[in-house]
């Protein structure tokens, strides 16, 4: 029997996590990267915007809920724009 293959993440949609801008909102022109968990935890309650932009901020609270901020700053490093 064949094992299912699991997948990671899409490595372009990292790489926009740590490019790309919020459009709006408190943190406006902060890299999606760097919103706190706390704007993140709030919109997951409400429901992330539709599209590309909820996609991004929705993986990058999955990636700060799990403790994985390094990988983060790995991505920053490899990929990003190290300011704000």
């Amino acid at each position: 029997m064949d094992q299912p293959q699991l997948q990671g993440p899409d490595p372009e949609l990292l790489k926009e996590l740590v490019r790309m801008k919020m459009p709006f909102g408190k943190y406006k022109g902060w890299l999606i990267a760097d919103i706190p968990e706390s704007y993140l935890l709030w919109f997951s309650n409400k429901g992330f915007p539709p599209g590309k932009l909820g996609m991004l901020m929705s993986t990058c609270y999955e990636i700060k809920l799990n403790g994985m901020n390094d990988m983060i700053r790995e991505l920053k490093e490899m990929f990003g724009n190290k300011n704000r």
